[in-house]
């Protein structure tokens, strides 16, 4: 009798059936086996929760920005999950929204930012932020990630500016979360603080009030009395 030996393989997200040199069996992407994992809060971690659901534990790793907002221990909650693989795990990460989720799968798109990176980056900045940071050319604000170079937030920039072109408007509750204004004299005076040495997110909040029928240097000046 001959038989036939096929080894497991994982490559780009998707698992593999190999015999030989040859693709003969199952192909699918892995991304897409959990969508999200609903069940009781069981424990709580510096990096990751633990949510039980038909008697089994998930361990998912999640942002700080979704850590605190998760709820407490022994509630219901309901994770939108990213399952990533590699040669050596097999790991899940979680988000309390599915714009959350999509922020991520963006982010580790950019070459030198895997999973651990992306979360670092949205443990330090809300969704919103993140956006508003890609639009407007912040990369300072996305270093200041633990782990994220000025090299490396630049390139989030370039790779993502075009994903997020439509965000035109920026809504937060937050006070540093502010609208992005489509002026030729709003983005001058902004080009001239961020030659002051302010970052673009500075700049934005500090116009955030100005009048759209000032001339260029008394937006500044509006602008620096806000910041000073």
């Amino acid at each position: 009798m001959l038989s036939t030996f096929y080894d497991l393989h994982i490559l780009n997200g998707f698992w593999m059936f190999l015999p030989g040199k040859n693709i003969v069996s199952i192909v699918f992407e892995v991304d897409y086996m959990i969508s999200y994992i609903k069940g009781e809060l069981v424990e709580i971690g510096k990096e990751n929760i633990v949510v039980e659901n038909n008697g089994i534990g998930y361990n998912i790793f999640i942002p700080q920005s979704v850590l605190v907002n998760v709820g407490p221990i022994g509630s219901e909650v309901k994770i939108h999950t990213y399952f990533y693989v590699k040669e050596d795990a097999m790991q899940l990460y979680g988000f309390t929204t599915t714009e959350e989720l999509r922020v991520f799968k963006l982010l580790i798109t950019v070459n030198g930012i895997g999973p651990k990176g992306a979360l670092s980056i949205m443990s330090t900045l809300s969704v919103d932020k993140i956006k508003l940071a890609i639009i407007t050319d912040d990369s300072k604000a996305i270093a200041k990630s633990p782990g994220v170079g000025a090299k490396t937030a630049q390139r989030v920039i370039i790779d993502l500016k075009d994903k997020f072109k439509d965000d035109d408007i920026v809504t937060s509750s937050d006070d540093d979360i502010v609208v992005v204004e489509k002026n030729e004299n709003v983005n001058e005076a902004v080009a001239a603080l961020v030659s002051l040495g302010y970052t673009q997110s500075e700049a934005k909040k500090a116009l955030k009030d100005v009048s759209m029928d000032l001339a260029v240097d008394e937006m500044l000046k509006f602008a620096l009395k806000n910041l000073l």
